[in-house]
Formats: C-alpha cells, structure tokens, sequence
C-alpha cells in the first residue's frame, strides 16, 4: 500500500518565526488590510512528508501591486543571546534561525525536507493610486509534472487613504569598506560605486533615509592600534608649510548617489575615536608625493597639529556644503558611546567641533544626561533602555538607539526574540515623538574590532561577540542585497509609526494615544508593553479602520 502524500500549507502573518525543528504552532492569518503607498507582508508555510523538489511557487491575484516571493531562509547562530536574557524570547539554544530572504528561481522553485516546516515569504508593495477594494492573493505550491499540490488565498482590503511621508530621520550604519572586502574590488572602483548605490537604494525602500559618510575612515569597531581599510571620501594635502588642501570630488559623488537613490540627510563620520573621544580617526594625505597616514590613534585629540587640521578643514567642508545648498540635510559626530570618564576628552573635542560647525547639528549615541547637560551635545542619542532620563526633561528633538547590550525588556531584533519585539518600535517611537533613530549594523560583515572579515552567511554574530541578528541587517547577494526578516518587520514597524500619526492628523493625538493604551494594564513605554503579535496586529487594524472612518467622514464633509 503506497503512502498517500500529504503537503501541507498555512498562511501566517509575518511576525511568526518559522522553525524547520519544531511544530507550526501560529494559527492561520488570511486576512487584514493596508493603507495605499504602505509594503505589506505575509507568509505561506509548507510541509512535505517527504524530500521532494522543486516545488514550483507561483501567485494569482487581480491586486494591481508588485508582488513578490521569496523563500525564508535559515542562517546559523552561535551566540543567539546574552547570557542574562529576559523571557521574551523565541528560543537561546545555538542552530539554524529563519532570517535571509532569497530570490526564488522559477525552475527550481523550493524544496520540501521531511517534515519540516519552511516558509515562503510574500510582499505586497502598493501604490498610492491602487484602487480601494478587497483583493485576493492566491499562492499555489506545484510538482514539476504541474499537479498542484498546495493552495493558500489571503485576502487584503486596500484604504482609500494614503500613507504619509516618513518624518522619522534613520540610519543604519553603512560600511563601504566591507563591500569591498566581500566583493573582493577596489575601494571607490567603479564596481564599488555600484555596489554602494544598491545597497543605499535597498536601504531606502526600508526607511533609512540617513547615510554615515565616510569623509575619513569612520573610527568605528576597530581595535585600539588596528586600522580598517581605507575609505576616505575627501582628498588632503599636507603642504610643507603645515597647511592643507582639501578635494572634494569623491563626496560630490557620493552625495549625487544619495539623492539618485533618495537619501536625505547625510551623517559625516566621526572625527574623534569611539569610547573616549581620545585620538583621531585615519586620515591619509599627500606629503611631498608620497600618501601616507597623518593621524590615527598615534594622534593626541587634543593636540594642536590635530586641531590646525580641524581648523581648516571644518571651514572648507562647510563652505562647500553652504554652496551646494545642504546645510539643512547634514549632521555631524564627535565620539560613539562616551562614558562618563572621558568627558575631559570629549568636551574638548565638542568646544572644538562647536567653533567651527555653527548651527550644524552634532549628534551622538551615548548613555549619561549629564553630556546633554553640560552642553557638549546638543542633540544626544540614548539608547533606548536609558532614554528615561532624557524623555522626562522633555529633551526636544530626541533621538534613540539599541545595539547589542539593549536586551532585557526593550524592543531589538536578535535573531531569537519575536518579530513583534522587532515591531512595536514602531508604536513606542510614536508615543514619544521620537525624531531619530540610530542602528550601527547595516552590513558589518566583520569580526567585533574588525579583526578579521568573515562570510556572513556563515557567521551572523561578529566571530562570537554580539547576538545574531545586532551587527547586520542585510547580507551580500551575487547581483545586490539579500534582505532579511528582520529588516522587513522593521520597516512595518516604520509604517505603523506612519499610520498613526496619519490617524493623529485626523482625529487628534489624544484619541490616538488613548487608543493605543485602550485595555493595557500599565502606559505603554520602552520598558513595558504587550509582548504578543496579536496585540500589535490588532492595533494595527483597529488604526486602519479609525483612518477610514474618520476621511470618510472629512469627505461628506462633517466634523472630525
């Protein structure tokens, strides 16, 4: 008697993890809705009984949008979490985590492995002319002989309203020097420049709107002594008088790619080494036709040969952003991550930084109030398990961030916590009207301190030093950027930050909050706040519909 074959589906929505070693638990998700120019995402799991490829994926709907399929891919991890964890979280034992999302090729489709449970991951990417209706989208799973073997239909009703602009300034750290190294060319080759706007355009379909601008080699992750390679945007001379000379062409290029692809705001490197503030970034320069490095963490910060060099360079980069028109779309750093103990070093770098950049905004990840305080930073950046201090003296125009050590009870996106964890940023930055946030991994494709390079395919915790899922966010492709899970639950954390405040202009902001905190035990804040899925996509709906109601309402012209 022949075994009967039995393949099985179910559609999810996309905060579910799905793990090839242990049972589907998520119930069916088949329907929701969307706003008109938002990126909605669900998911199609499968099982087989048996190995059996190519299982061809295929779609059928009469929704006038992209769609796209990919496969969820699974990458490895050593180190899925601190060992001092809270118990949001998915799992902390090492394995395979679901998280790359890969092209899937029309011949060869997906395979289904024994039992396990995979997923097929489906975009939706909408216009702000798409009709207002209902629609279907069917994903059909066949053999090769053309049987079909599965069938999953979600049903999604487009809003009439559109999504608003983001307002929310973002950046991930952007690394060209691991671009280079992974893809084996030359730094600022041509085949350089192509790989830097593919990555920058990947970034900003997913709301970085924000790029760090290596004009010298960022003194980023690099071990104290250690370099990392060179990729310095500004040409200097050093002229035997002690003067310099500055050429800007390669950042003219760099700031042209940025607006191609649509990066707003530029975010210079820092000028002053992390943790300390203590020495200078690499800088290379031509003396007497030979280039070789002329500052580095040999230099004393405070140093008067380091300082002349600020004095005529800050002048000449501001000059130049002035007559180009952007002096509204750059920011500048002093030193990553300073603690209290280098605040002698760091006040002497933002005096120095403060004579000559004006009203250019300086902003800085950090941790103590007392550098806002004091005045040495004007726009701080709290992480957001020490934002507290600074929301309750209503610092304006606040910023946030999370890296590897913001892990217990705060929103981040390892590898091993729910996707809702990763969402309900979304919701958070809302609520305090939070005006920027930054990520230091876009593609840290290194080793902590950039020890070594490695294949992030291979290794997705910087050589056992930070949780999988911290150091990057995108992982290298053949033809351009393999995005992941993360990146996209991220991004629709993003819209709903949107959504809200599209809901706010509508009906007013107290209706809005009062909404979002409607059933909850305690206020919502960084630290406190549902930590299940349904939650967050009921709040989601519940917003979709006020939306609707509420231009509905504008439309026939009654009050709000």
């Amino acid at each position: 008697m022949q075994d009967v074959f039995v393949f099985e589906t179910r559609c999810l929505h996309s905060l579910v993890k799905v793990f090839p070693d242990e049972e589907l638990w998520a119930e069916s998700y088949t329907r929701s809705s969307a706003l008109r120019g938002e990126t909605f995402n669900f998911q199609v799991a499968y099982r087989a009984p048996a190995l059996t490829k190519p299982i061809r994926v295929s779609f059928t709907s009469t929704l006038p949008a992209a769609i796209t399929l990919r496969e969820v891919g699974l990458a490895p991890s050593e180190l899925p979490c601190q060992r001092r964890h809270d118990v949001n979280v998915l799992r902390v034992t090492p394995g395979l985590y679901p998280d790359p999302l890969y092209p899937i090729d029309e011949e060869y489709g997906v395979v289904g492995i024994h039992y396990q449970w995979r997923s097929v991951w489906v975009t939706v990417e909408l216009d702000e002319e798409t009709p207002a209706e209902a629609y279907v989208v069917t994903v059909q799973f066949t053999k090769m002989t053309g049987e079909k073997i599965g069938e999953e239909c979600f049903h999604l009703e487009v809003i009439s309203a559109v999504l608003p602009p983001q307002t929310l300034i973002h950046t991930e750290w952007f690394h060209t020097d691991c671009l280079a190294n992974y893809y084996g060319v030359q730094v600022f080759s041509d085949a350089h420049w192509l790989l830097i706007e593919q990555y920058m355009q990947t970034a900003v379909q997913h709301g970085m709107n924000m790029v760090l601008t290596p004009h010298f080699t960022p003194p980023l992750d690099t071990q104290v002594g250690g370099e990392r390679p060179t990729v310095q945007l500004v040409d200097v001379q050093k002229e035997p008088d002690g003067t310099y000379e500055f050429g800007f062409d390669r950042l003219l290029r760099w700031i042209e790619v940025c607006d191609r692809v649509g990066i707003r705001y530029l975010e210079f490197s820092h000028l002053f080494t992390q943790w300390g503030a203590k020495h200078a970034p690499k800088v290379m320069a031509e003396e007497q036709g030979e280039l070789r490095r002329i500052f580095g963490w040999e230099t004393d910060a405070t140093g008067e040969e380091y300082k002349s060099f600020l004095g005529q360079y800050l002048p000449a980069l501001t000059a130049l952003l002035h007559e180009r028109g952007l002096e509204n779309r750059c920011y500048f750093h002093i030193s990553d991550e300073p603690l209290l103990e280098h605040m002698p070093w760091y006040r002497s770098a933002s005096e120095l930084m403060q004579t000559h950049l004006g009203n250019f905004p300086i902003i800085d990840a950090l941790t103590n109030y007392e550098y806002y305080e004091q005045g040495l930073v004007k726009r701080p950046i709290p992480a957001n398990d020490h934002i507290e201090p600074f929301l309750k003296r209503q610092v304006p125009e606040l910023w946030t961030y999370y890296c590897c050590v913001q892990y217990r009870q705060v929103s981040n996106r390892f590898f091993n916590m729910p996707s809702a964890r990763n969402r309900v940023f979304g919701v958070q930055l809302y609520k305090f009207q939070i005006a920027g946030f930054l990520h230091w991994g876009y593609n840290f494709w290194n080793t902590q301190y950039s020890l070594q390079a490695i294949d992030p395919y291979r290794v997705t915790d910087a050589g056992r030093s930070f949780p999988s899922g911290d150091a990057f966010l995108v992982y290298p492709g053949a033809e351009g950027p393999v995005e992941s899970i993360r990146m996209e639950v991220f991004f629709e954390g993003l819209q709903d930050l949107r959504a809200l405040q599209l809901l706010e202009s509508l009906i007013g902001r107290d209706r809005v909050l009062a909404m979002i905190e409607e059933g909850l035990t305690e206020p919502l804040s960084f630290s406190r706040y549902p930590c299940d899925a349904e939650w967050l996509l009921g709040l989601r709906e519940k917003v979709n519909r006020a939306i609707n109601d509420a231009s509905e309402l504008i439309k026939r012209g009654e009050n709000k």
